[in-house]
């Protein structure tokens, strides 16, 4: 089996890319691969806990804990989310905050990086 990493970048619900992503990361998951999902830049409001959107929406937050709680490891840029203004204490748990150099350490160890 393969471990991918997957780089989020875009915020729940402005485009599909972080379903798409969060879509095969499920998938990938479920298929026996070791997944890591590392969120940068306004990706990192997908870790934001008490997410609510509209009725009939898909739930992103609701998805990454999901992940989560099946062991997938999930890291957000520290720097990105400081600029945001989003707190540790903010995160869905289990999501850690981190820095380039933890992604250069997955990357590195990984069998195939795919960015969304």
């Amino acid at each position: 089996m393969a471990k991918f990493t997957l780089i989020i970048y875009d915020a729940p619900m402005v485009k599909e890319r972080t379903l798409t992503a969060l879509r095969f990361a499920w998938t990938a998951d479920l298929e026996g691969h070791k997944i890591q999902i590392w969120l940068f830049e306004n990706g990192v409001y997908l870790a934001k806990k008490n997410q609510k959107p509209a009725q009939g929406l898909v739930n992103h937050g609701q998805m990454l804990e999901d992940l989560i709680n099946t062991g997938v490891e999930v890291k957000a840029c520290i720097v990105c989310a400081e600029a945001r203004g989003i707190s540790s204490i903010e995160l869905i748990d289990g999501v850690k905050l981190a820095t380039i150099h933890d992604l250069i350490e997955w990357t590195a160890n990984s069998d195939k990086v795919i960015t969304f």
